[in-house]
């Protein structure tokens, strides 16, 4: 880890270009990682670009200096001269170069130094020329300011700001088993530097907007299946999220609703969103939800907390589901 701090510290004294990036579908670690390391080489005075695949959620719209990140999606202008020109590549929270989806090229083909600091399972390292990568931390956001603290560079309240954000989302509040005696000592620094906590808890938990919370209770009530008292389904059609004008980030954290009911310690949410059908997986203990999601969806993530992508139809990942919670949990 210390070779590779000063490796990191060299790369970024001797380049001036960076293009930040991280995987599609941005989270809170996500985008906190990315705009932590972005302030943080701006004020280094470096030429930088955070260039994401799609859009974020708007509860992380505050963030300092977001305005300036490319969505790709969204953005029509060719990119390519970006990424075949710049000196470095700083790939965060994705441990495979298919979780960037149509950036994906780009970084393959460019001939960049590529740098990648991630908390994911399997990481595939022949995609990069150094990382950073360690399960034992809670979130990218944590490894991040590890990296930041130990390399000695300046941490500003814009950075720690970024950082307790991702360390906040990805613990689910500090709830999550992943959170350590570490996390509360980075937590504590961060605080130390200028975070204001309770104002970030309520930008990004009390700032919804009326029709999230009507998704929210259309969910419990309507949606909310149990099974064998220990396992949860819940789902949602694409017309459903049509009926409660959907926006980014309206279904976070929906999941942890069905795991947080006594007895249950396996929770899935499944939703249909432009004729593709996404999981997430939860749970609780002993239960490897990162095994299960790519034994049979072929997903990743966490030991509790996993994700994928599904070849059937809602109905048809439904049944499957219901047929992997006979197999495992009967």
């Amino acid at each position: 880890m210390i070779e590779n701090l000063d490796i990191f510290k060299r790369i970024i004294a001797d380049n001036n270009s960076f293009i930040i990036t991280t995987h599609r579908g941005p989270d809170g670690d996500a985008m906190g990682s990315s705009m932590a390391m972005y302030n943080l080489l701006i004020n280094l005075k470096k030429d930088v670009n955070v260039v994401v695949p799609n859009s974020f959620p708007n509860f992380l719209s505050w963030l300092p200096n977001i305005k300036n990140v490319i969505n790709h999606e969204e953005n029509n202008s060719d990119i390519s001269n970006l990424f075949s020109e710049v000196d470095v590549i700083i790939m965060l929270d994705f441990n495979d170069l298919s979780r960037i989806k149509n950036l994906e090229s780009y970084v393959l083909n460019s001939k960049a130094k590529k740098i990648l600091i991630d908390h994911h399972q399997d990481p595939d390292l022949s995609i990069c020329d150094l990382s950073f990568c360690d399960t034992t931390y809670s979130s990218t956001c944590e490894l991040l300011y590890m990296i930041i603290n130990q390399a000695k560079f300046n941490l500003t309240k814009n950075i720690a700001d970024c950082l307790y954000t991702g360390i906040l989302t990805d613990t689910g509040s500090f709830k999550f088993s992943c959170t350590s005696e570490n996390t509360h000592i980075s937590v504590g620094d961060l605080i130390s530097k200028g975070v204001n906590a309770t104002e970030i808890n309520n930008l990004i938990y009390n700032n919804y907007s009326y029709d999230r919370i009507k998704l929210l209770g259309h969910c419990l009530i309507n949606k909310l299946k149990i099974y064998n008292r220990s396992s949860a389904i819940i789902s949602l059609s694409d017309n459903e999220l049509k009926k409660f004008n959907f926006k980014k980030g309206d279904t976070e954290g929906i999941i942890n609703y069905a795991l947080s009911i006594k007895e249950v310690i396996f929770a899935v949410f499944i939703v249909e969103k432009d004729n593709i059908v996404k999981l997430s997986f939860r749970s609780l203990g002993n239960i490897n939800v990162q095994d299960i999601s790519k034994r049979y969806f072929g997903g990743g993530g966490h030991f509790n907390a996993a994700g994928a992508r599904s070849d059937l139809s809602l109905d048809e990942t439904i049944k499957k589901v219901e047929n992997i919670i006979k197999n495992e949990f009967s």
